[in-house]
């Protein structure tokens, strides 16, 4: 098993993190969000990878070889249409909060707490 993927994931978590702390504006935010979310996805194959493990289609290579984890490919993939949704509804309540105030700056949207 490498370290590689977790030192990266880390990374793009803490630069993700940074993103949405320092964002002056609720679209950065939301691709900050992305990229933080991108992170689980090295997180979850780094724990599936095998090394020398083939593609899990059994029919055509023999039953004692290693395969990868096809469970952990199944939640990459319903991580990414998460993703995709989370950031489709992110992006409507921005035009939303958009057309409302007329800014994208969150210090611009206090206004929603009075």
């Amino acid at each position: 098993m490498s370290f590689l993927p977790f030192a990266i994931a880390a990374w793009l978590f803490l630069v993700g993190l940074y993103g949405v702390v320092s964002a002056d504006n609720l679209i950065r935010a939301i691709l900050s969000l992305t990229v933080v979310q991108s992170a689980t996805y090295l997180v979850l194959l780094g724990v599936g990878y095998s090394q020398g493990g083939k593609a899990p289609i059994f029919a055509d290579i023999p039953q004692t070889s290693k395969a990868v984890d096809p469970v952990v490919q199944v939640l990459v993939l319903t991580d990414i249409v998460i993703e995709a949704t989370v950031t489709a509804l992110l992006l409507a309540l921005a035009v939303q909060a958009y057309k409302r105030f007329g800014s994208l700056d969150p210090q611009d949207l206090r206004a929603i707490q009075d």
